[in-house]
């Protein structure tokens, strides 16, 4: 530890977000989201449900299935949280889930195009999400090991940023190479896997997976070789104790009312934005019928707008603290919600278009840049504020609160979209409970204090 200087540390640090982030822009959100939607409705439609029951229908086991998992990580990021500050230490913790990560993205190359393992698909998407959830509430515990409290803002915002750029350029080689487009070819017109996979099986759309997995190996290395613990040699793992931690935590709550209000009010706005991004690109599959190419550039232009915006609003965050970033961006992607829940293929806001318009592809096309960008900057200001709330003596403990926050209800957005979906049977209005969770977290902001409970 003493041969690693601070700033080779910091780096390795931003290398986790380098290698996870293309779990939630290539899988999540922009390529087997969109996929698997798309899969699905076809499986359905073929069942004889309409073209819009059958987006629904797609829709819901997607969100029933992000749903599950994210219950299993809410309840399980505090107390191996607490685990790992009985003994000191997060490697081992990131190791393991690493290798959950790295299992549910491969086995992703196995979706059937005709559906028929859509249920076994959804249960190894959730594996890998939960791995790379859990992974991350460890290293966010890192964070204030790395510089003065002052500095974390700055450094948590040049994270998310490099993790984007990571996430672009990934999204970028997956395009040019791999996705299939309706012709057979990629972006710029060559073969899938350079002529070795089948576009036909969808082969080429479906090497995602793998290629994400292989990709969090390989940028895993910098943060293996310079991101070390510091272990208590006097402490050893026990469940008893990890639970006692996390009941003492959550009853201190109680006598910190700015703690208490962020944890309440980030559960809401989180969850909120895990559904904008669970469900923009399908959304742009199901409602505005775009291919899996399509929603692919668009995942490029809101991955150049994260990068630039996470960086910004870390520039922000260094002088202005992070509660006025947060704010902002939660106001952006309110507005941003209601644009979409009132846009189809026919109007805007009730006003009709044209035949064949090209204003809801251009319109969608901002909405990403504006997701994009104050969703990196959203989370960077969080984990920010997180920071300035954490106990320095105990992190893990204090970031799996953030976790159990973040994650307690990561279940209700999927949840309350696959429920207004079916209730509507419209994909399209099935979004709109994000809206309130947005305003949830915004209110309960009012009683965080700045600076935190310090």
């Amino acid at each position: 530890m003493k041969d690693i200087s601070a700033r080779k540390r910091i780096w390795g640090w931003y290398w986790f977000d380098w290698a996870s982030q293309p779990y939630h822009t290539l899988l999540l959100t922009f390529v087997f989201g969109p996929f698997f939607a798309a899969v699905g409705a076809e499986y359905f439609l073929a069942q004889g449900l309409t073209e819009e029951a059958a987006d629904a229908k797609a829709q819901s086991v997607w969100s029933w299935g992000l749903a599950a998992a994210g219950l299993i990580v809410g309840f399980g990021a505090p107390i191996m949280g607490a685990l790992a500050d009985t003994a000191g230490r997060v490697r081992p913790w990131v190791a393991f889930f690493a290798l959950l990560y790295v299992v549910g993205a491969g086995s992703l190359w196995w979706t059937q195009p005709d559906g028929s393992n859509l249920w076994a698909m959804i249960v190894m998407f959730a594996l890998g999400f939960i791995g790379a959830e859990f992974a991350l509430v460890f290293t966010n515990s890192q964070l204030p090991s790395l510089a003065d409290k002052d500095e974390v803002g700055e450094i948590s915002g040049s994270g998310f940023a490099f993790g984007y750029v990571g996430g672009l350029i990934a999204l970028a080689i997956m395009l040019v190479f791999f996705a299939e487009q309706p012709n057979g070819k990629t972006l710029v017109g060559l073969d899938p896997g350079f002529g070795l996979l089948d576009p036909a099986m969808r082969e080429g759309t479906r090497m995602v997976g793998p290629f994400v997995a292989l990709w969090f190996l390989v940028f895993m290395i910098p943060y293996a070789l310079w991101v070390k613990d510091l272990p208590n040699p006097g402490q050893k793992h026990s469940l008893s104790a990890a639970l006692s931690i996390l009941g003492r935590s959550i009853r201190g709550l109680r006598n910190k009312r700015s703690l208490a209000s962020y944890l309440g009010g980030s559960m809401f706005y989180r969850d909120a934005l895990n559904g904008l991004y669970g469900f923009g690109g399908v959304y742009a599959g199901l409602v505005l019928d775009w291919s899996i190419v399509s929603i692919g550039i668009f995942g490029i232009i809101a991955g150049v707008a994260a990068a630039l915006f996470s960086w910004l609003g870390g520039r922000i965050d260094g002088k202005h603290g992070p509660k006025p970033v947060i704010i902002g961006a939660i106001l952006v992607l309110i507005a941003v919600c209601i644009l979409i829940i009132n846009m189809t293929r026919e109007a805007i806001f009730g006003i009709a278009l044209p035949p064949d318009s090209s204003l809801p592809d251009a319109i969608f096309f901002g909405c990403g840049m504006l997701i994009g960008g104050m969703g990196g900057t959203l989370q960077a200001a969080s984990r920010s504020m997180m920071v300035r709330h954490a106990d320095p003596n105990a992190p893990t403990e204090s970031f799996g609160l953030y976790g159990l926050s973040g994650r307690a209800t990561a279940f209700m957005a999927p949840a309350l979209i696959a429920w207004f979906t079916t209730m509507t049977g419209s994909a399209r209005l099935g979004v709109s409970p994000l809206i309130g969770l947005f305003l949830l977290g915004l209110i309960l902001l009012i009683w965080v204090k700045p600076d935190g409970e310090h």
